[in-house]
């Protein structure tokens, strides 16, 4: 690694450990709330922390099938140290603002050890767009899931519920269109031109397209000929990571369960409740994103449970909870992404 390479890493993981301070400052409950919500979910931290595993490893085999796709080199790139790059491009995401700021650029620098530079970049911008992609498709069938739930009698619907469904349904249906258009196009040089809008940025913008013109180039070209040629890698990627959500929804399964709620229990009960969750995790992270330009969501996570959570008919203190034990499971995972980047080969 070059000392400018190890001076970034380091600059990295600053930031994560900076954010996971500013975190627990910034905990909208005190210590002993805290600490209490921590004793009352007792072993069922386990299980919520622990399906993190499963979710990360369904990330890390997306990202692979994409590295692979895209080049052929990446095969020689072991699952393990996608799966180690994975989480702690996650922990850096959570821990800055606009999550991408941190951990696209990590992922690009640590995978550059392996393949090219170009091809490293179209991987994680590729998978990057996978990721949004995995997102809408999420809020796109929770609307038809709410629906279902509603024809058995299990939801209710009304005007207002009705105009929020559709604005959700057409925010995804356009999302389709752009991303359709990213894949097929690249998305490269419109970032970076993009990126120029911000006032103080447009001439650094314009210096680093005229600098790197070809290359950008070559990044789009291989992000569209990705998509174009290999569908097969392509909806492999969409699978895992969309199964990734689905699973990332037994975790607020766990914390229902563990309030006793399990719509009248049983097997049929087990699924109904899970399918609230599917509901609940689809809303949040809705809001969250929306609203996605403070560090780790700050105050958007927990306001986007507590409502999920109301709008399904549960206790608003139960959303207050959801949110407290998902946050500890965040910070953990946080420190243990960072740290680590200190296991990065020099």
């Amino acid at each position: 690694m070059t000392w400018t390479k190890k001076r970034l890493s380091n600059l990295f993981f600053f930031i994560g450990l900076a954010a996971v301070v500013i975190m627990l400052f910034t905990f909208d409950v005190s210590f002993a709330e805290l600490w209490e919500a921590i004793c009352h979910a007792g072993y069922w931290l386990i299980p919520i922390i622990g399906v993190w595993l499963v979710i990360y490893a369904l990330n890390a085999l997306a990202w692979r099938a994409i590295i692979c796709g895209n080049c052929e080199d990446g095969r020689k790139v072991s699952f393990w140290r996608i799966y180690r790059l994975t989480i702690t491009g996650y922990a850096l995401n959570y821990a800055t603002p606009v999550g991408g700021l941190g951990g696209e650029p990590y992922r690009i620098m640590a995978l550059s050890k392996d393949i090219s530079k170009q091809h490293a970049t179209s991987s994680v911008i590729f998978y990057a767009m996978m990721h949004f992609l995995a997102h809408f498709w999420l809020w796109f069938t929770s609307i038809f899931l709410y629906l279902f739930l509603v024809a058995i009698g299990d939801l209710p619907i009304n005007v207002t519920v009705a105009v929020v469904l559709a604005c959700i349904a057409a925010f995804c249906l356009l999302a389709f269109r752009v991303l359709k258009q990213g894949y097929k196009n690249g998305v490269a040089v419109r970032v970076v031109r993009w990126v120029g809008k911000i006032p103080g940025l447009k001439g650094w913008s314009q210096r680093f397209l005229e600098s790197h013109a070809e290359a950008l180039r070559n990044v789009d070209e291989q992000i569209a000929a990705l998509h174009r040629q290999d569908k097969r890698t392509f909806y492999k990627a969409l699978i895992l990571e969309y199964l990734s959500r689905i699973v990332q929804a037994s975790e607020i399964l766990f914390m229902l369960l563990l309030f006793g709620i399990d719509c009248g229990g049983g097997f049929s009960g087990i699924v109904l409740t899970f399918a609230h969750s599917i509901l609940i995790l689809s809303f949040t992270t809705l809001f969250a994103n929306i609203i996605g330009f403070l560090p780790m969501q700050l105050g958007v996570q927990e306001g986007g449970f507590v409502l999920s959570i109301a709008a399904l008919g549960l206790s608003a203190a139960l959303g207050i909870f959801v949110s407290i034990i998902c946050r500890v499971r965040e910070i953990l995972w946080i420190l243990f992404g960072i740290l680590l980047m200190k296991l990065e080969k020099e």
